[in-house]
């Protein structure tokens, strides 16, 4: 992975033991697990109808990353929904 400069400066400070990492506040962990989980919850179904040969593409892709094909295609949607996909 490549860092900007910004990003460099705290690992070498990190590595260096200048910088110490602190133990997030117990109400922070409460505001995240709950932030994942409204994120992670899949509660609505879908059906949709797609090409056998789009169909054979997705779960192609999705073994290659090693993850189910539904969760290749709900992790697009979710990065087109945010505007993280375009």
């Amino acid at each position: 992975m490549k860092l900007n400069p910004y990003e460099k400066n705290i690992e070498s400070l990190y590595t260096s033991g200048s910088l110490k990492l602190k133990q997030p506040e117990q109400n922070a962990l409460a505001e995240l697990a709950k932030a994942a989980d409204k994120t992670f919850r899949k509660d609505r179904r879908i059906n949709i109808r797609i090409s056998e040969h789009d169909m054979i593409g997705i779960q192609r892709v999705a073994a290659t990353k090693g993850i189910p094909y539904q969760s290749l295609i709900s992790g697009l949607i979710h990065q087109y929904v945010e505007g993280d996909l375009t």
